[in-house]
């Protein structure tokens, strides 16, 4: 018996400010592939919410890229390795090459998806050509002074590849096996960000940092001349080309993504991110592609934020926009039929369970780690209540999916947070804390370490960690005592839930046992049994019914338990790449689960 993976949620591609962000598309057109922390994924066009995400890299994951026969993907990291892998299949890995050491930037196959060249941050070399069933050398990349950021190879033969570089320069190698040419150095006056060859290997194209454009002779590398300058205002990060050669497209941090005519040297459409007139860091345009394959001239690009922006010739705004997280999950709660999730960077988005798609909540968000989400139903409309590593707390409208309410500053930071219909709870460092509308109605003092907090009705349950759970009894706005403390734990605890009808907690703790007791009267212990786990519990989630409780831990793992065959656990293994970090039930039988790789992940309950 198994959890099986029924759709992931991808994470946004990994940008950095300055840096062209690469997008590849399969020869068909159907997905892209990008970077997005140690995973690589790869991304359906058509329906954003289907993806196939690789997690074989052990470092930061830089670039990828389709072969030309679109059967495997080159990926490459912060390390210097450059993994081909099968992306037809179940994403077996055919070769791991250490080609530089340091950081890969690009990388690009040859029109016989035979040989790859791999170019970066190197120490003995920028980068390196090889083959990609074995790793052999087929070639020097050389003629550099700095680190190369990009790098293309003419698709046709006789073979020509073309390398951009921090130096300013670009270098045009005939091959192969791949040999220094021809270096080209005045066209360009800072960082070479961008280099293209034309389907068709007639011309190829350079831009960069000095929000200049060159083309060039396809076969001899000689330049033709430059187009459109003064047109961006900003450093150009990305080129792609349109299937027909005819035209291609730039992307640049003055916001504008444009579509270029290279014989009549102008562009003949833009699209412009944000405000009009109003500069946003976040709007600026990192990279694009053109993805072949296709007839309704699709372009995607992407913005600082890791949004995805599908644009459409005619029509001036995305027609499409694809958000996710950059950064790791570090809070989740679902209000029906929405998931919210927050991450380490402070971004809250609302996810469609239905169509698998993100918004982000807009409004005055969180500034950094977003440190618990608890979700409640309340009088008027449905509201979730965000407390923050800014130390805030806030309300978001559950329909408008927004930031509403005014802003309430926390004592200290905060340790979880929890909610009934009328008041919400803060757990800090040394007391818990009572909010109703905003405003701080009550504080009790403890004198231990509060790590987490559930409510359900009247009775409240806080971790500590003396590896005790205590409870409490909310009466309006006033926390009383009750005398119970359930002690069975030999380590701190870590997460908390009640039941949906209130009449079980489960308790997880730090060294992944996990607990649940009867939430009422002598507090019974139900079960002590649930122990697969060998890391910290970070969250905890109930069923509908009572029956069924489903965990995440930093062991990777998720796992689905039973109250009436306590020895029976479904496990999902290797669930999230650096550990997972929330769990929610969508129905019976579904289970929600996000994490340390920035994705959420949906799960059906086989057995």
């Amino acid at each position: 018996m198994s959890l099986v993976s029924d759709a992931i949620w991808a994470a946004a591609p990994t940008t950095v400010r300055g840096q062209p962000t690469i997008l590849s598309s399969d020869p068909k057109g159907e997905r892209i592939a990008y970077a997005a922390n140690k995973s690589v994924f790869l991304r359906s066009i058509d329906d954003p919410s289907v993806s196939k995400q690789y997690t074989q890299h052990t470092a930061q994951t830089t670039v990828a890229r389709f072969s030309p026969s679109g059967f495997y993907v080159a990926s490459g990291d912060v390390s210097g390795s450059v993994r081909v892998w099968d992306c037809v299949g179940e994403g077996a890995t055919k070769g791991d090459y250490h080609i530089i050491a340091g950081r890969i930037n690009d990388l690009a196959w040859d029109g016989d998806s035979q040989r790859i060249i791999a170019v970066g941050e190197g120490k003995e070399r920028f980068g390196h050509c090889i083959t990609a069933d074995s790793g052999n050398s087929v070639g020097e990349i050389s003629g550099h002074s700095s680190q190369i950021n990009s790098v293309s190879i003419r698709q046709q033969r006789p073979l020509r590849a073309v390398t951009g570089s921090d130096d300013t320069s670009l270098v045009f190698y005939h091959g192969a096996p791949f040999k220094f040419n021809t270096s080209l150095r005045a066209q360009h006056q800072r960082f070479v960000f961008g280099t293209a060859f034309a389907p068709d290997g007639s011309v190829f194209v350079s831009v960069g940092a000095d929000k200049r454009i060159w083309l060039y002779d396809g076969r001899t590398g000689e330049p033709k001349g430059q187009i459109g300058e003064g047109v961006h205002t900003g450093s150009i990060f990305g080129v792609s080309w349109a299937k027909d050669s005819n035209k291609f497209v730039t992307a640049s941090a003055d916001q504008t993504v444009r579509i270029w005519d290279p014989e009549a040297g102008k562009a003949i459409q833009t699209w412009r991110m944000g405000e009009e007139g109003l500069p946003s860091i976040p709007d600026q345009q990192v990279g694009v592609v053109w993805p072949t394959g296709r007839s309704d001239g699709l372009i995607i690009s992407v913005d600082l934020e890791g949004n995805l922006n599908y644009l459409v010739d005619g029509n001036p705004k995305p027609t499409q926009v694809v958000r996710g997280h950059q950064k790791n999950v570090t809070a989740a709660g679902i209000s029906s039929p929405t998931l919210f999730t927050g991450s380490y960077e402070g971004r809250v988005l609302a996810w469609d369970l239905a169509t698998g798609l993100a918004d982000k909540v807009e409004g005055d968000a969180h500034s950094n780690y977003v440190a618990g989400l608890a979700t409640t139903p309340s009088k008027s409309e449905a509201e979730v209540f965000s407390v923050g590593w800014d130390d805030t707390l806030r309300s978001i409208s559950v329909p408008n999916k927004i930031f509403t309410g005014t802003l309430t500053s926390l004592q200290s930071q905060p340790k979880g947070v929890a909610a009934t219909a009328s008041v919400v709870l803060v757990a800090s460092a040394d007391s818990i804390s009572v909010y109703t509308d905003g405003n701080k109605a009550s504080t009790f003092p403890v004198k231990y370490a509060p790590t987490c907090i559930a409510t359900s009705g009247s009775s409240v349950a806080v971790g500590g960690d003396d590896k005790v759970v205590h409870i409490y009894t909310l009466s309006g706005t006033e926390l009383k005592e009750t005398g119970t403390e359930l002690r069975r734990a030999t380590s701190p605890i870590s997460a908390l839930a009640f039941s949906v009808s209130g009449d079980k907690l489960a308790v997880g703790t730090s060294n992944g046992k996990i607990f649940a007791f009867e939430a009422s009267g002598e507090w019974k212990i139900v079960t002590d049994r649930w122990s697969a786990h060998t890391a910290r519990i970070t969250c905890l989630a109930w069923d509908e019914s009572g029956k069924f409780a489903a965990s995440g831990s930093l062991d990777t793992n998720v796992m689905v338990w039973s109250v009436e065959n306590p020895a029976k656990r479904i496990k999902g293994l290797n669930a999230h790449k650096d550990g997972v970090t929330g769990v929610a039930w969508e129905q019976a039988g579904k289970v929600i689960s996000t994490g340390g790789d920035a994705t959420v992940k949906v799960w059906r309950v086989n057995g």
